[in-house]
């Protein structure tokens, strides 16, 4: 089994910075890509940013395209989410997750709240 374990939220007030982590434990797995989601309160749940594990290659969502930086340090089996000039709207339960064959996201971790105030 794989655990993803997320930290670094908080409550921030708007323009500040936050950096989220999500270390992945377990049995030998593999990594296709891991990516970023989020869930405000009576919201579906949405993409943020995903990164390839072998070529690092990026994808965000629009809506924080410019503010927010995705990143991987193999060694330590960590995806970070850096996250810059926060708004109320970035508040929500962010989640990572792990897509270990490039079939979909088969682990997810339990969520880490941000909540940005104006």
């Amino acid at each position: 089994q794989v655990q993803l374990v997320e930290s670094g939220g908080g409550l921030v007030q708007a323009g500040d910075s936050l950096r989220l982590s999500c270390t992945a434990s377990g049995r030998t797995f593999s990594r296709n890509k891991m990516g970023w989601f989020r869930q405000a309160p009576g919201k579906e749940r949405e993409f943020v940013a995903r990164i390839r594990w072998s070529t690092g290659s990026t994808t965000y969502a629009d809506s924080v395209k410019g503010r927010f930086t995705i990143s991987r340090d193999n060694a330590k089996n960590t995806v970070y989410l850096q996250m810059n000039s926060l708004k109320p709207e970035d508040t929500a339960v962010y989640h990572c997750a792990l897509d270990p064959t490039g079939a979909g996201y088969d682990y997810w971790g339990q969520g880490t709240q941000v909540t940005v105030s104006s």
